[in-house]
């Protein structure tokens, strides 16, 4: 099992990676970040990210949806923005984020790699 410095790390081996988060979308803060800098402010990210998945939360349930939220997942004009909800015991109510530059990145390969991180995360 990985710790979220781990989970962290490993999402930046991911091909076109520019920053991750873990994020706690019940508060909006970040439990962790690496990568981003000036041009990606990650703790905003995690932020403005939060907003978009409870949007997504309450569309779903005033729909009738039953079904979980697997990923999140919107393109800009040069990167991917991922966002990945935690099932695994003890994570509810956290994601991972993950932005992606999309000239570099293999979007299928990215979303498999981040499951698997998911998979093996221990919060």
């Amino acid at each position: 099992m990985a710790n979220t410095e781990t989970a962290l790390k490993e999402s930046m081996t991911i091909e076109g990676a520019i920053g991750a988060a873990l994020v706690d979308y019940t508060s909006g803060m970040a439990l962790g970040t690496i990568g981003g800098g000036k041009e990606l402010d990650l703790n905003m990210a995690a932020a403005g990210n939060t907003d978009v998945v409870r949007a997504k939360l309450r569309t779903m349930e005033m729909l009738g949806l039953k079904e979980d939220i697997e990923d999140i997942l919107i393109t800009l004009g040069g990167q991917y923005h991922m966002i990945r909800l935690l099932k695994s015991r003890g994570s509810s109510g956290l994601f991972l984020y993950l932005a992606l530059d999309n000239k570099r990145a293999n979007l299928a390969m990215a979303r498999h790699q981040l499951k698997k991180i998911e998979a093996e995360l221990d919060v």
